[in-house]
């Protein structure tokens, strides 16, 4: 399985990647050892993420999901939020 994820950073700053070991992936972000991006940025929370079958359907959500404003990143959070608690 592949993921997409979207993750809470301590400043507040959202960061969007793709892996196929969530669990895996976001230990190494607060561990340091994930991007560039989150190193400076501990610890992050998991706030979102879809399941894909395939590395490729999962990299292009991704990009597309990065093409989105913070507000529309916000309203696919809650979204999927929403879903979890229904």
């Amino acid at each position: 399985m592949n993921y997409v994820y979207i993750l809470r950073c301590k400043d507040g700053s959202f960061y969007t990647g793709w892996t196929n070991d969530l669990s895996r992936r976001i230990q190494a972000h607060n561990s340091g050892k994930g991007a560039k991006y989150t190193r400076a940025r501990r610890p992050v929370t998991l706030l979102y993420h879809e399941c894909f079958q395939s590395r490729k359907e999962a990299m292009s959500r991704e990009a597309a999901i990065k093409r989105l404003s913070r507000q529309e990143k916000e309203k696919l959070i809650g979204r999927g939020l929403d879903d979890r608690f229904s």
